[in-house]
């Protein structure tokens, strides 16, 4: 299990022991800009901007505290012929003393419905995982897990997507990894890892408070097997589709500030800021941090951009 990487880890023990089921269930990145990283989350997204859109991220998690995770993505996806849409992805994830790089490509296929589309996305790739055990000081240096040396593994990765979209309403369904995979030492002795199937169910829909306001609700719910069910819950208020700030709940984490810029029809930015709603948590890091660019690229010259809000 992921968390158990955290407890060998020196600066992340007192960490691992105060949330436990928590740190279980960050096997995967966590992000607080979700509407925005949808390639991350869900193969369906691909095409959903009907341009060349290019988003790249990066989160710096309870920061001031030594091995805390930290993310970086960065996803491309754009339309093709025929309602279909194709993307890539590429994230490179830390946590102690663990390191998971992995690439991603996505295809999409998108039909026609009511006032939005309904696209059913499909991922594949590989994910490049290593455990530095050489960087610890363990009190017992015999135990099978630093004996067996570092681990570095290369595995498959597959996933699955549905995702609604209309100008004001998005709804996605994803399993970003459907391989439930185990990660061995170097001789297959010990597991240091098991990396279980997450669910995620996302919607949000922009309500117009006046010519010059809108109000934007969303909501985010993720399954892991043997962890506590993770919800989102997020609101933003648009002020002339230039500026948003919002707020964000996360169950058993944090509470989370948002802002977001549209600085030119093609170029949006966002940023989050997460303080931490455990009180013994907060004492040990200064909350975490993440920032968002997106740029649309309109190469046909025929489509007006427009402001999005997911």
């Amino acid at each position: 299990m992921r968390n158990q990487m955290i407890k060998m880890y020196t600066g992340l023990m007192f960490i691992a022991m105060l949330v436990g089921s928590p740190a279980f269930a960050q096997q995967e990145p966590m992000f607080t800009q979700y509407m925005f990283n949808g390639m991350a989350i869900n193969p369906g997204y691909a095409g959903s901007h009907e341009t060349i859109s290019i988003t790249a991220l990066a989160r710096k998690q309870w920061t001031g505290l030594e091995g805390a995770p930290n993310t970086q993505t960065f996803t491309a996806h754009m339309p093709l012929k025929l309602n279909t849409a194709a993307g890539i992805s590429f994230t490179r994830d830390e946590i102690g003393i663990t390191t998971t790089n992995s690439i991603s490509a996505a295809f999409a296929y998108k039909v026609p419905m009511g006032l939005g589309k309904l696209s059913f996305g499909l991922q594949a790739g590989m994910r490049f995982y290593r455990d530095n055990f050489s960087k610890l000081n363990p009190k017992d240096k015999t135990d099978d897990v630093y004996t067996n040396g570092d681990v570095s593994k290369t595995l498959p990765d597959f996933g699955a997507g549905v995702y609604y979209y209309s100008d004001r309403f998005f709804l996605g369904i994803s399993v970003p990894h459907l391989i439930n995979q185990t990660i061995e030492t170097a001789d297959d002795a010990v597991s240091v890892s098991d990396m279980e199937r997450h669910y995620v169910v996302y919607s949000g829909y922009v309500f117009d408070l006046s010519p010059s306001v809108k109000l934007k609700p969303h909501a985010l719910l993720k399954v892991v097997e043997g962890a506590p069910v993770q919800m989102d819950i997020n609101a933003s208020v648009y002020l002339k589709e230039i500026l948003g700030i919002g707020l964000s709940y996360r169950s058993l984490d944090s509470f989370a500030a948002l802002l977001e810029l549209q600085a030119t029809p093609a170029f949006r930015l966002g940023y989050s800021y997460d303080f931490a709603t455990t009180t013994d948590l907060r004492t040990v890091q200064n909350g975490s941090h993440e920032i968002m660019l997106n740029y649309r690229f309109d190469l046909s010259k025929k489509i007006v951009l427009t402001p999005r809000y997911f």
